[in-house]
């Protein structure tokens, strides 16, 4: 590669930067102003819409960036939500409560993961265990509606699930955190921290040996990786994105119930990675705002049978989409833009 060559490879990539993080700031600020001027149900409706988005990116970054495909991420999205709740009705400092909701379902994800990934599964056994681990959660948390069902004070009531949540009951400057608008910007500002730190790891060395193992996994034990231990990181650090979402959630409604381990939840999760596309970022929250916000819209038209409506939706962009949103999106900027298209 000469040096006009290398010039111009350079001026794209730093062009491509910039016009993106241009973007994302602009689209930041629209959304964390959008309170100011925004109806209240919007702002419940988005912020349980980003709140979700987390959950999407959780398992678009285990699946279209490492490989593995699993429906295990309503696990810990669920095991966080009863911990928080649980330990924050118990007593305990509302920190504490949320650092503990999150630091159980990654330990859970450690164990968990390192039987399956270092027992060698194959893909499929692996997304069936992870299924299967779901069901379980839901099941058990289903059984417990006697009264002998107790965590210190707190019933678990079954699938009547547990209500009166307490929120997080601090205030920082105008941002109370127990109110509509204070839980929205604790679930903007969470959604772009881990979009930043994901993009931060997918970039480092760590990240881009995760994508190596997904083309070739032999490959790169050939060529020296522990690609397991690689794998297993992958899988809790997943679980961490969860779990957040799992404490945010609960927050939101201050209620949890078992329907957070629900297959219904666990399919909706792949659905949104794959509407908006796994082999992006981005494309996972935007898959999950796009439902959440069309299955609103559905019921507030009267319309029955919503799993129908979301099912040909998906059929829809599989067909005209078949790597997700997102990356259409972006190969229709390249060939509107080939001047950033050939940098």
């Amino acid at each position: 590669m000469n040096a006009p060559q290398k010039a111009l490879l350079t001026q794209g990539k730093l062009t491509g930067f910039g016009v993106k993080a241009a973007l994302s700031i602009l689209l930041l600020l629209g959304l964390f102003l959008l309170p100011m001027w925004g109806d209240i149900a919007v702002v419940l409706d988005l912020s349980v819409a980003l709140i979700l988005g987390l959950l999407a990116l959780s398992m678009g970054l285990l699946w279209g960036y490492v490989g593995i495909l699993s429906f295990g991420q309503t696990i810990f999205f669920g095991l966080a939500g009863y911990s928080y709740a649980l330990l924050a009705m118990n007593g305990v400092e509302a920190v504490w409560a949320v650092l503990l909701a999150i630091i159980i379902p990654m330990l859970f994800a450690a164990v968990l993961g390192y039987f399956m990934i270092y027992g060698r599964l194959s893909d499929i056994y692996l997304s069936v265990i992870t299924l299967v681990v779901t069901l379980l959660f839901e099941k058990t948390i289903r059984a417990t509606s006697g009264p002998e069902y107790v965590v210190g004070t707190v019933r678990l009531n079954g699938q009547n699930g547990i209500p009166g949540v307490p929120g997080l009951d601090y205030q920082i400057g105008f941002w109370d955190m127990s109110s509509i608008e204070g839980v929205y910007w604790l679930a903007l500002m969470s959604v772009a921290v881990m979009m930043l730190l994901s993009y931060m790891f997918l970039r480092s060395r760590k990240g881009r040996t995760l994508q190596g193992i997904r083309e070739n996994e032999l490959r790169m034990e050939l060529l020296g990786y522990n690609t397991r231990r690689l794998m297993l990181l992958a899988f809790t650090l997943s679980s961490a994105l969860a779990a957040i979402a799992g404490v945010l959630y609960v927050i939101w409604g201050n209620f949890v119930g078992p329907e957070m381990f629900s297959l219904n939840q666990a399919a909706l999760v792949v659905i949104w990675v794959i509407v908006g596309g796994r082999m992006s970022l981005f494309g996972p929250l935007l898959g999950a705002l796009l439902i959440q916000y069309l299955s609103t819209w559905l019921g507030t038209q009267g319309v029955g049978q919503v799993n129908i409506v979301l099912g040909a939706v998906l059929l829809f962009c599989v067909l005209l989409f078949p790597e997700g949103l997102v990356p259409f999106i972006q190969q229709q900027g390249r060939r509107l833009w080939p001047a950033g298209a050939r940098a």
